[in-house]
């Protein structure tokens, strides 16, 4: 806040939204089939987030492979304590899995991702939750914490390598939904040139995920990855029909590109 009370008076101010990116989503990726009245008086679709992620992620695995964005397919997974997917195109968000929040989509450190809405009302009518006691478990007491006990997935895999059972398992949920997701974002997609693995958590850090993932998905093009990879780097091998990278996670790149982009229009 000191810096916000330092800016001269008059100085321009730019917001940048994590949802912007993914506007340009067609209506079939986010409209929801509900009542109508709910979509039209409550603003009811899908959002998606995540999006400042994205965009970066997008934009740099296409200066890595030296094509300009506008000519690669890419699906970006931001797999952090919380996660999403993205399938961009042309530069262009076509699709995500989170939704009208962040709760939607994959497993996530203490979030659920996708449950049946019919699970939901079940618990309330049987248990007696109330909206917001349904809101912190879903939020808060779900996902990798609800399955291991923990939100750690580097604790999580350690314990799975010793044989936990409790941990073994949780990481084959974890894994079964980012490759179902993944395969799900393939087909909003028209070319599929790379995927992307990013966040400071999961994305960046957790090679065992990534190998895992690559290799459910051979039959998408996807080769094989073992690495132990730094950041911002091309981990696949040359000759891959898909590339796969592993990239650091710079959503304050993409800020200030965007604040610039806006400035600079202002003149």
């Amino acid at each position: 806040m000191r810096h916000l009370a330092t800016l001269r008076p008059g100085a321009p101010a730019v917001a940048c939204f994590g949802t912007a990116f993914h506007a340009s989503m067609s209506s079939a990726a986010a409209t929801y089939a509900i009542p109508a009245s709910w979509r039209e008086q409550f603003g009811i679709r899908r959002y998606g987030f995540h999006g400042l992620s994205h965009a970066h992620a997008a934009r740099r695995v296409a200066e890595l492979l030296g094509r300009p964005p506008e000519q690669v397919g890419v699906i970006t997974c931001h797999l952090g304590a919380g996660a999403s997917l993205a399938a961009i195109e042309g530069g262009r968000s076509v699709d995500t899995t989170m939704g009208l929040t962040p709760l939607e989509g994959l497993v996530m450190a203490t979030r659920s991702g996708d449950v049946d809405p019919a699970a939901v009302l079940r618990m309330q009518q049987r248990a007696g939750l109330s909206a917001d006691e349904v809101d912190d478990a879903l939020n808060h007491r779900s996902g990798l914490l609800a399955l291991a006990g923990t939100p750690d997935l580097g604790v999580i895999l350690t314990r799975a390598r010793s044989g936990d059972r409790q941990a073994v398992s949780a990481v084959d949920v974890y894994v079964h939904r980012l490759v179902k997701g993944i395969a799900a974002m393939r087909a909003s997609l028209t070319r599929f040139d790379a995927l992307v693995f990013t966040g400071g958590g999961v994305g960046e850090n957790a090679a065992g995920i990534r190998a895992a993932a690559c290799a459910r998905l051979g039959f998408l093009g996807l080769p094989e990855v073992l690495d132990e990879a730094e950041a911002d780097t091309v981990v696949s091998p040359e000759d891959s029909t898909v590339a796969v990278a592993v990239l650091a996670a710079r959503e304050d790149l993409e800020m200030a590109r965007q604040a610039r982009a806006v400035l600079t229009r202002r003149g």
